[in-house]
């Protein structure tokens, strides 16, 4: 079986109480994990909890979890206030759902760029205020961006992080999203 590294690996110490990874982009419907030192119950999810009856990773060992589907979306629009509206180009949809954890980059404007926060509410209603495009809201406060939205391009990318546990010492776990290919 081969794999294809996919953006960023990342790496964390793992000890007898829940630690999590930074917030990473999902770019793979796959992650590796090898944990080194100690073995780990690992967690996937917005603000993971691992517990011992989380996977299970021997130690030395990797191990390959399914993630899921990737999701993103362009951004065609961006509302700022206390919360931050994204509009996504009228006759498409949003792959996110309420409670999903997104993180946005914009090219030429980065300081609309946000890592990691919480979609409050999805309307896909028709011509609300004059819009007939998905707009979602955002749990992220974007007062201090007085800039109009002008980008040439803008993401907002679904993001995950990873909570890790060990019963047994301390060790390090070692995250990567791969592609896979080939067979067992």
């Amino acid at each position: 079986m081969a794999h294809q590294p996919v953006g960023n690996g990342t790496s964390f110490a793992i000890t007898s109480s829940n630690a999590q990874s930074v917030a990473i982009l999902h770019q793979s419907d796959t992650l590796r994990v090898v944990a080194v030192g100690a073995p780990a119950h690992v967690a996937i999810g917005t603000n993971p909890v691992a517990t011992n009856t989380n996977y299970y990773v021997s130690s030395g060992q990797e191990a390959t979890i399914s993630l899921g589907r990737p999701s993103s979306q362009r951004v065609v629009g961006i509302t700022t206030g206390a919360t931050t509206t994204i509009d996504f180009p009228e006759g498409t949809g949003s792959p996110f759902a309420v409670g999903d954890a997104v993180s946005l980059t914009v090219t030429g404007q980065s300081y609309y760029n946000f890592s990691h926060k919480i979609v409050s509410s999805v309307d896909t209603s028709a011509n609300v205020g004059g819009y007939y495009n998905t707009r979602i809201v955002i749990d992220h406060d974007s007062t201090g961006v007085a800039t109009a939205f002008n980008a040439p391009y803008g993401e907002l990318r679904g993001s995950f992080k990873i909570g890790s546990i060990t019963a047994t010492g301390s060790g390090t776990l070692y995250a990567q999203q791969v592609q896979v290919s080939g067979v067992a």
